[in-house]
């Protein structure tokens, strides 16, 4: 198997590559600065991809995106966020698209995100997508795809949840203040938070290359999405920390801006209905003994 994989260094790609190599999979990262042995070179921005050095990749991987919690959104940051997935999925999709043979299989990375503020409503593949920035990025992400869509390719759209890691995401963010015994609330602590284990994530995404069934939408998250007070709880008594201290949504807002009611106080209960009729097993699918697995 011959996989190309865009965003290779991040949380997913860093974590996928190992078990790829271990499937027998020959890997190549594409890469924005000068490649080296193993590296393909392409500057989505810059709509600068040949389709000809993606020749005789069965599999291609794109999880490349600029860190959505990586600062206030300014203007700025909203159109790298937006441009960042949606130019080099729409570029990859037209490239491979062209290809004679095609690939097997083009995964491309979504989010949950798409479901906007749901508040306790029941979310699978199915569901009609919400309002918001995030919302409007990952619908357009999706979108992106359809050339190779309609090229005969089979494409799949891996709507990851909140992904908890030892190496970065949502759990390094908060062990900081949760071990400082600040951790807390934030807002009414009643919006679900739909997470996945690193390890889930993976297998789920190597499902995804193996079974020629699944295309389209595949969410990837637990089957058990706590609320933010259950999970502040858990952490706490993992950590075994304090976690008396709420944040208030003006607080939120005040800290973190439009972000704050799009990835704090926004609530989405996702089911990961596709991989059930998969028959996939989650190792991971309770929060508690996957925080003691994570941070032991």
């Amino acid at each position: 198997m011959k996989v190309a994989i865009a965003g290779a260094s991040g949380l997913v790609g860093s974590a996928l590559i190992p078990v790829l190599k271990s499937m027998g999979a020959q890997i190549t990262r594409m890469v924005r600065s000068k490649p080296r042995a193993g590296e393909l070179e392409w500057h989505p921005n810059q709509d600068e991809l040949s389709p000809d050095s993606l020749a005789g990749f069965d599999t291609i991987i794109n999880l490349a995106g600029e860190n959505i919690a990586g600062g206030r959104w300014t203007d700025d940051q909203k159109r790298k966020i937006r441009e960042s997935r949606i130019n080099g999925t729409h570029l990859l999709s037209e490239a491979i698209a062209k290809l004679s043979p095609k690939p097997r299989v083009f995964l491309c990375a979504s989010a949950t995100g798409i479901y906007g503020d749901r508040d306790d409503e029941v979310l699978d593949e199915q569901s009609e997508s919400g309002g918001g920035f995030l919302a409007g990025v990952c619908r357009e992400w999706e979108e992106a795809t359809k050339p190779a869509i309609e090229a005969g390719i089979r494409v799949v759209n891996l709507r990851l949840g909140p992904i908890l890691a030892r190496e970065g995401g949502m759990l390094a963010k908060l062990l900081t203040p949760f071990k400082m015994g600040m951790g807390g609330k934030v807002g009414s602590g009643r919006q679900y938070i739909s997470w996945i284990a690193i390890d889930d994530v993976i297998q789920a995404i190597k499902l995804a290359i193996e079974d020629a069934s699944i295309q389209g939408a595949l969410n990837i998250v637990s089957p058990n999405p706590v609320t933010n007070e259950e999970f502040t709880k858990t952490l706490g008594h993992v950590l075994n920390r304090p976690t008396a201290l709420a944040i208030p949504p003006f607080a939120a807002r005040l800290a973190f801006g439009e972000m704050a009611d799009e990835m704090l106080l926004a609530s989405q209960k996702v089911i990961p209905k596709k991989l059930a009729n998969a028959g996939f097993v989650f190792k991971y699918p309770e929060l508690e003994p996957t925080l003691k697995h994570l941070l032991a």
